[in-house]
């Protein structure tokens, strides 16, 4: 099978320099670049992607006719996989294969490639298959030019993008594709592909053994994502190499490799899962998952105003009347955090969050807005009751208004035995007190105020 690859840039002298080197000197590659798949049987993880008739093995076949594979984007964290096979397919597809990212292209390139795919199709029958990268960073109007081409197959489009496709790509695109999830590695799978890269020719090839603290270790701070497992596998590898060493130990891996960098992109989509998982685990009740998340928020460098408006939502939202002071401490912990900033202001995000997770909890102030207002939208928002309308502007009185309203603070309890709610809604209950904490005292209020209104 014959493929290549087209840029729509010509390399520079240094590019074209450090290519041939490259080529004639393997080893200098990184050790991430060198243990590439060369097949979707030497790619880790990814099983779910990867069964056969699946999308990606029908391209890599070469699939044609009326049920040939469509466009495909794939979606998924760094280090799971997108740019590998992208290449493995662009070894196996027979015809053109063009790779472009969507940092340097534009429209004009794009546009040249679809070019090149109409009289390459008219002329010699091959198809083309174009992998842009990072497609989150193109423009809506970038991505428009592209839909000509997907809707007539000119192209078949591998995107890869980091960033989730329903907020990033144009549902007209997101609509003619295949939208493919790309999960973390499992930690099977990093402990697999670590010791492949330490026997491999390709890799270390025996260099060097690995032992299985140093491993665990390894595994640990990959967190899923296969070029950091191999990246930190060469530093370690390097430092035991260096030392004369036979064997990769924890303590020179934890040498080499200072700090796992915390997996969380604060502008893309885990500054939205983690916000997520905080929110849930204080919503579930588990002190130690919250602090867990709140603190890879603050290692992450999340700005400290946003986590405290998180808190400030969960406080309502989550707790309620269930503890009225809640939201009291999550609105003083936000103030707090405005005028003091990091680092100090993880010792107040930490004392609100633990306040809010271990709160006794009541959605049903957040339940019964959303009631409220479903009514209200499909139409259940009739005319007021003529005794509640404002009566302080001249004229009032003859149209009827504040006509029989009964003062409630002249009366023995507070409460009048009158209508309040517009005839569509009369009698609706929306709000449906707990009896989880301070909120089993609303209950009984409520209970006994809603007796008095209907005069019972």
């Amino acid at each position: 099978m014959g493929s290549h690859t087209l840029s729509t840039v010509e390399p520079d002298l240094f590019t074209a320099a450090a290519e041939e080197r490259q080529a004639k000197e393997p080893g200098r590659a990184p050790l991430a670049v060198r243990m590439r798949p060369r097949t979707l049987d030497e790619v880790a993880g990814q099983r779910q992607l990867l069964k056969d008739g699946s999308p990606l093995r029908r391209l890599v076949a070469g699939s044609r006719g009326p049920a040939a594979t469509s466009s495909v984007i794939l979606w998924g964290p760094p280090g799971t996989g997108k740019t590998t096979l992208a290449h493995v397919i662009s070894q196996a597809v027979e015809g053109r294969f063009v790779e472009l990212s969507a940092i340097t292209a534009g429209v004009k390139e794009v546009r040249a490639v679809i070019d090149g795919a109409r009289r390459a199709v008219g002329m010699t029958g091959r198809e083309t298959v174009l992998f842009l990268d990072e497609i989150h960073r193109f423009s809506k109007a970038q991505q428009d030019s592209l839909l000509p081409a997907v809707e007539n197959r000119w192209v078949t489009l591998i995107a890869a993008t980091t960033e989730n496709p329903y907020f990033s790509v144009i549902s007209p695109l997101l609509s003619r594709s295949l939208l493919l999830t790309l999960e973390s590695l499992t930690d099977d799978d990093v402990r697999a592909l670590l010791r492949r890269a330490v026997t491999d020719e390709r890799g270390l090839a025996g260099a060097v053994e690995l032992s299985p603290e140093a491993e665990d270790h390894l595994v640990r701070l990959a967190g899923g994502d296969a070029r950091r497992a191999l990246t930190t596998l060469e530093a370690a590898a390097g430092a035991a190499l260096e030392k004369g060493e036979e064997a990769v130990t924890l303590a020179t891996t934890e040498t080499a490799v200072n700090q796992a960098a915390v997996r969380y992109d604060k502008d893309g989509d885990q500054h939205y899962d983690v916000a997520s998982a905080l929110i849930k685990s204080i919503r579930g009740s588990d002190v130690d998952a919250t602090l867990h998340y709140l603190a890879r928020m603050i290692e992450a460098g999340e700005d400290p105003r946003f986590i405290a408006r998180r808190l400030m939502i969960s406080a309502s939202e989550d707790v309620g009347l269930a503890d009225p002071t809640a939201l009291t401490t999550a609105v003083a912990a936000a103030q707090a955090v405005a005028l003091i900033g990091f680092p100090e202001a993880r010792i107040i995000l930490s004392q609100a969050a633990i306040a809010l997770a271990l709160a006794p909890k009541s959605n049903a102030a957040y339940l019964a807005i959303d009631a409220a207002l479903a009514d209200v939208r499909q139409g259940l928002a009739g005319a007021l009751p003529p005794h509640l309308r404002d009566a302080h502007y001249g004229g009032a009185g003859k149209l009827g208004h504040g006509q029989g309203y009964r003062y409630p603070h002249d009366l023995p309890g507070g409460i009048a035995a009158q209508q309040y709610a517009p005839d569509e809604v009369h009698g609706k209950a929306y709000y449906h007190p707990t009896r989880h904490g301070s909120e089993a005292r609303y209950a009984d209020i409520v209970e006994w105020t809603r007796g008095k209104l209907k005069g019972e």
